[in-house]
């Protein structure tokens, strides 16, 4: 049997092994599974193996691990009481190989012989969070007993320093879930915390000895986005530059006062997982052509289209990298800045100065720009100065809020721009949703009714014949890639309306958008039903995704 240094120095010199050893376990499992080139299951058999202790890929609570040993410690070594198969023996899951320290500590707070057996660090962090919640071991009671009246202060400091962890992991982990926001809400009895992945809002379980510190969390949060935590009357907003290990995120923070404390979002910023070309962001390759093209045109204007947090910010920011090059000069006008595109010239809205969209778009001509990004048209003024850049000479990118493609010809006209203007002007419209992501590791065919099959097309207006292709249809399963939810990111939806000569009459003759969007399809424009149905036929998204949008009827 060999010791874990024989082991590792097999495989790495010194300087790697000194370097290891500061690394917490899941970072020395990868580390170890890389050096190796195998996966990390296998990298930690072999290291189990070779030092004599047994491997368990899967593991499995079947007793209250605090009945055992204390939160702290079981965060700190990154282990748990598997079992107690007598009252002098403790079985316990470790991601590391334990040191003479380690053995020591639990033997002293368990007075029991201990069996060690190793486990997967991803496996024992999410059994311990799932049991304590995030960040539980920051205020274990223990840390706070034994002092006494005169040592106020130090008690004082020791909260401080735990709700500083806390909020800190907090953060980490919602990064590391790919998390896009994360919400602090106050309730009479305790502090719900939502992350929102993919969409979907995950609640996150707060151990009940962290609801006495709800108010120091929350203020612990202003302090980090420079806010006046002695205000709790009115919405304030913020900006927290946060790093973890070396990657940069920008968050954007917003309060708003409640009935019992206030309410904290954050938005996470990062570029990390931002998709580069229309490829990764779910474009049929139909739809790329015409967006492709639209793109190419010296002027002209491209509009994207859908609610909030349908990725129209992330659409327009692949866009500008498709198109970046040294012979475009590239300015945009943001309100936030979500992504930095490299070699873009970039502005932020400052709605306190007076720097608006429509002022900084005036600002924006003067500077000889071949295109112009504006965040988001919401006037008519923005609307009637984008339109006018459009003629002359300059490719402008904009977003608009409406429900269709067709939607947007009608809502510039509501904001009072000649008809004859935005015939002339918009080249393109882009109405896009986000839908859940197959995990590629874990999907699996699905194998539909036929009756389920029929009246899920039927309400999603696609034609029958469309059947013979629902083998390719596949459905969620859920596995460890994906936190068994069976998804893993988002994939978009999109109906491409392109500006022909039939579309501009009736853009003309101001006709309803059911009509545009009639003549549309003619024209050969996807509705965002089929192009879903279409996703679904590439295994990207499973049925049941697209019919949640199957209600909305003719908006989508």
């Amino acid at each position: 049997m060999k010791t874990i240094n024989d082991f590792l120095s097999e495989h790495m010199d010194a300087s790697l092994l000194r370097a290891l050893e500061q690394l917490p376990p899941l970072e020395r499992q990868k580390q170890l599974a890389q050096h190796r080139g195998v996966p990390v299951a296998q990298a930690m058999e072999a290291l189990a193996e070779a030092v004599g202790i047994p491997f368990l890929e899967t593991l499995q609570i079947h007793e209250t691990p605090v009945k055992f040993l204390p939160i702290r410690l079981m965060h700190e070594y990154q282990c748990f009481a598997l079992s107690q198969s007598d009252e002098h023996t403790l079985h316990v899951a470790i991601a590391w190989p334990p040191s003479p320290r380690m053995e020591t500590w639990l033997y002293s707070v368990t007075d029991k012989k201990i069996v060690f057996y190793l486990g997967l660090s991803e496996v024992i962090t999410g059994i311990l969070t799932e049991s304590f919640g995030v960040g539980a071991e920051s205020f274990e009671e223990s840390d706070l007993e034994g002092l006494d009246d005169q040592k106020e202060e130090e008690e004082a400091e020791d909260e401080n320093a735990a709700v500083i962890r806390f909020v800190n992991e907090v953060v980490q982990r919602a990064i590391l879930d790919r998390a896009t926001d994360i919400h602090f809400e106050p309730r009479k009895e305790d502090l719900q915390i939502r992350y929102r992945i993919d969409g979907n809002l995950v609640p996150i379980k707060l151990p009940e000895n962290l609801v006495r510190f709800k108010d120091a969390i929350i203020s612990r949060i202003k302090i980090m986005a420079k806010l006046n935590i002695s205000e709790r009357r009115r919405p304030q907003d913020g900006r927290i530059n946060y790093t973890l290990k070396g990657n940069a995120v920008d968050i954007r923070m917003s309060t708003f006062p409640m009935l019992y404390g206030e309410s904290i979002s954050l938005r996470l910023l990062g570029d990390k997982n931002l998709p580069s070309t229309m490829d990764e962001l779910g474009f049929l390759p139909d739809d790329q052509e015409k967006v492709a093209r639209a793109l190419e045109r010296p002027h002209g204007m491209v509009l994207v289209t859908g609610p909030t947090g349908s990725g129209k910010s992330t659409s327009l920011s692949a866009f500008l990298r498709t198109i970046n090059t040294p012979e475009r000069r590239i300015i945009t006008v943001e309100d936030p800045i979500e992504y930095e595109v490299a070699g873009v010239n970039q502005t932020q809205i400052h709605h306190e100065i007076g720097l608006n969209f429509a002022s900084a778009l005036r600002h924006i001509l003067r500077q000889d720009p071949d295109v112009i990004m504006v965040g988001e048209i919401r006037d008519r003024e923005t609307a009637e100065i984008g339109i006018r850049a459009s003629q002359t000479g300059h490719l402008v990118l904009s977003t608009l809020h409406t429900n269709d493609a067709p939607g947007a010809m009608t809502r510039l006209i509501d904001m009072e721009i000649e008809p004859f203007l935005i015939a002339s002007s918009v080249e393109l419209v882009i109405a896009q949703r986000l839908v859940r992501r197959l995990c590629p590791h874990c999907a699996q065919p699905a194998h539909y009714k036929e009756s389920f099959l029929r009246s899920c097309l039927d309400a999603l207006h696609i034609n029958p014949e469309e059947m013979k292709h629902a083998a390719l249809a596949k459905s969620p399963q859920g596995c460890k890639a994906c936190n068994n939810l069976g998804f893993r990111g988002r994939v978009a939806i999109n109906e491409v309306l392109v500006n022909n000569d039939s579309i501009h009459e009736l853009v003309i003759k101001k006709a309803s958008a059911r009509t545009i969007r009639e003549q549309a399809i003619l024209n050969g424009m996807r509705p965002l039903q089929a192009c879903g149905w279409e996703q679904v036929k590439r295994g990207l998204t499973a049925l049941e995704e697209i019919m949640r949008f199957a209600e909305i009827g003719e908006e989508i």
